[in-house]
């Protein structure tokens, strides 16, 4: 399992970066609409979490090598990513609505991907998955908004809740009790997206993907 953040909250945690918009209007404007009446910052994440894994249909065919598909503000204009970009979203707008967010990256492995994209990776192992990781509760929770509820609901899984008070991964087990997701490798959290990183993992370990 990732290991769990136990750095302090810097300013940066809560600044726009290139990738991380923040103070993109769209962005704000999807964050504020999503936190509602919420004053607290466990209820904003909860509330923030829900609005990306739903609102944000998960792809993972949408792989792009393009830097400007990545940008939080492109990832909620195309409505449907995969997990990093769906977390880069989830973090941006915890930020936008004044909750410290990192992203988390860490090897995983799927022993429920459909047909379809096993032949297309050509493994169960996904490298680089994303997360984000929230300071909320006086600790950094550790968030995997990839899932949307009806995907989950195609695989006989309950989808993921975050309560903004303990971390909320990816599910060990599916819902007939078979192994679901592990996690192998953390790659740490970041306060900006480490593009170049990720696509040369991936060029690495799924050139069909990234090439075809």
């Amino acid at each position: 399992m990732p290991q769990p953040t136990t750095t302090p909250v810097t300013p940066a945690d809560l600044a726009p970066t290139a990738f991380l918009d923040a103070d993109h209007p769209d962005v704000l404007a999807f964050a504020r609409d999503a936190v509602g009446d919420a004053t607290d910052d466990v209820t904003k994440a909860r509330r923030l979490f829900a609005a990306v894994r739903d609102g944000i249909r998960y792809d993972p065919f949408s792989l792009s090598t393009d830097p400007a598909s990545y940008r939080a503000s492109a990832v909620l204009a195309a409505g449907s990513a995969y997990c990093v970009p769906k977390s880069v979203l989830l973090s941006a707008a915890a930020r936008a609505v004044g909750v410290p967010a990192r992203l988390g990256l860490a090897d995983v492995r799927n022993h429920l991907q459909s047909p379809r994209l096993a032949e297309r990776m050509g493994t169960d192992l996904f490298v680089y998955h994303g997360y984000s990781t929230l300071f909320v509760g006086g600790a950094w929770r550790k968030a995997s908004s990839a899932f949307n509820a009806e995907l989950c609901a195609r695989f006989g899984v309950e989808p993921l809740d975050f309560d903004g008070t303990s971390d909320a991964l990816l599910h060990a087990f599916s819902g007939d009790g078979s192994r679901y997701m592990e996690y192998l490798h953390d790659h740490g959290d970041r306060q900006d997206l480490p593009l170049e990183e990720i696509l040369d993992a991936y060029r690495r370990a799924y050139p069909v993907l990234i090439d075809g």
